[in-house]
């Protein structure tokens, strides 16, 4: 060994970073995306029973929006929620609920977890892919009110009824039409929301594809109103006529789904001519603000 050399000791097992990187599209692989956007965004009272991966024996329920916003809490009757409407979130929600999710399977009855883990070193196997069956799809249950808060027969009391109250009287009218298909009625007006699980880009030239065959609504006295991105998919949005109601949708729904489908595999085949390219742009300036 040469002079002034140092020994270097034996290497030490380090365990693999995880980068703390923004993630765009937070469920991407989970069969479940467009549900969870769904019930992030714009679902106002809704549950779902989560199906957790390898042997875990324990029930989970998914919520919108939990009393006082909270990241999770388990019932005083033992049942966990996790919820999806929170006032925090770092660059990876995925991340976030996987952590709440994590807690949640630890806690007792009574146990509220008010915000989620957004400050904590990010390390492998905490996601919402890593503790979900992959391919389990949600059966999202609509509810008028958020009276699933509570066990049966139990009294709000404090914070969680002027809560419960509040919460109650923010709901509009909504019905879930297919998968990741929601018809909302706000105020006057009445809307379809579509969280699509494919490409942005294929799916606004799909898009374009039928409006410029004439066939980008769901029938007379329907329009398509324009598109918003959440969590990494385009959600088109389509006005429709506040008088009918929303089983009067479920059809016509379904054969614009259909056409959509049909029109995203023949972008394999045949490129946007040029009036579909014209479509194209009109949509790309008819982004809307959800609120």
């Amino acid at each position: 060994m040469g002079k002034g050399a140092r020994r270097k000791g034996p290497k030490k097992d380090r365990k693999p970073k995880v980068r703390d990187v923004f993630v765009a599209r937070p469920f991407e692989g989970l069969a479940a995306e467009p549900e969870l956007i769904a019930m992030r965004e714009f679902v106002p009272s809704a549950t779902a029973r989560l199906t957790l991966a390898g042997e875990r024996d324990r029930s989970v329920t998914v919520g919108s929006v939990l009393p006082m916003a909270a990241a999770a809490f388990v019932r005083t009757d033992g049942e966990v929620f996790l919820g999806m409407q929170v006032q925090t979130r770092s660059s990876d929600i995925s991340r976030d609920l996987g952590r709440s999710l994590r807690w949640a399977l630890e806690a007792e009855p009574g146990d509220v977890l008010s915000v989620p883990d957004t400050t904590s070193e990010p390390v492998e196997g905490e996601r919402l892919q890593d503790l979900l069956d992959p391919n389990a799809e949600l059966d999202v249950q609509l509810h008028e009110d958020f009276s699933w808060w509570l066990p049966e027969d139990t009294e709000p009391t404090g914070e969680v009824a002027l809560s419960l109250e509040r919460a109650n009287a923010a709901i509009m009218p909504t019905e879930r039409l297919s998968t990741g298909a929601y018809w909302v009625l706000a105020g006057e007006k009445a809307h379809l929301r579509w969280v699509w699980p494919a490409d942005e880009n294929r799916l606004l030239q799909a898009l374009a594809r039928l409006a410029a065959a004439g066939t980008l609504t769901l029938g007379e006295g329907t329009r398509f109103a324009g598109s918003f991105r959440a969590h990494g998919l385009l959600v088109p949005v389509w006005d429709l006529d506040p008088e009918a109601h929303a089983r009067e949708w479920i059809e016509p729904a379904k054969e614009l789904g259909t056409r959509l489908q049909e029109a995203l595999e023949s972008l394999d085949d045949e490129p946007l001519n040029a009036a579909e390219r014209r479509s194209r742009d009109g949509l790309i300036g008819r982004q809307l603000t959800l609120r």
